[in-house]
């Protein structure tokens, strides 16, 4: 997967996306930054209570459970997008309102617990999509909340959309639980 090194070009995606693109290093391949990211996860997250998961850093801010959530909702879409673009599909394919999804996910009553075994099969399911397609699927193209989109470009959202939320995890949520 050596070939998935290169980051997409500016035209293979919306410029909202940049910064989550720019968080998988230059020269680093996204699928490997989706295989380390569950034990920094696990790492930071490690004895957290589920009364703990639910802090949020700010007013109107999701808690811990709803970012994590989040993440998983998020991972599921780009992935789905990523297989039916990968497969030729030209269908353009609707946006999602994140801001809908949280509250409705009903994060907060579930075990902290429950979330990580739900996170880790949807990381499995990611990377075994993701590691099935052949080297030219990831040079395809289509249309996903009204913007061109690669399927190069959304490996990479991918890993940088959870490289968002960990950072935000560091330095928002965890030093208010010291």
């Amino acid at each position: 997967m050596s070939h998935l090194t290169t980051r997409p070009s500016a035209d293979q995606y919306a410029p909202y996306y940049a910064t989550y693109i720019r968080l998988v290093p230059e020269g680093h391949s996204p699928l490997q930054q989706l295989r380390e990211q569950p034990a920094t996860l696990q790492q930071l997250l490690h004895g957290l209570t589920d009364e703990q998961a639910r802090l949020r850093y700010a007013p109107g801010k999701w808690s811990i459970k709803e970012s994590l959530v989040h993440v998983l909702d998020t991972e599921r879409i780009f992935a789905y997008r990523a297989l039916r673009i990968a497969r030729g599909d030209q269908q353009p394919l609707p946006g999602f309102d994140q801001d809908a999804y949280v509250p409705a996910s009903g994060a907060d009553e579930r075990p902290l617990e429950d979330i990580l075994r739900e996170y880790d099969a949807v990381r499995a399911a990611t990377l075994s999509l993701l590691e099935s397609f052949p080297a030219e699927a990831y040079e395809r193209t289509g249309t996903a909340s009204a913007s061109p989109v690669s399927v190069r470009a959304l490996a990479f959202m991918l890993a940088g959309h959870e490289a968002h939320h960990l950072h935000l995890l560091q330095k928002r949520y965890l030093p208010l639980l010291k």
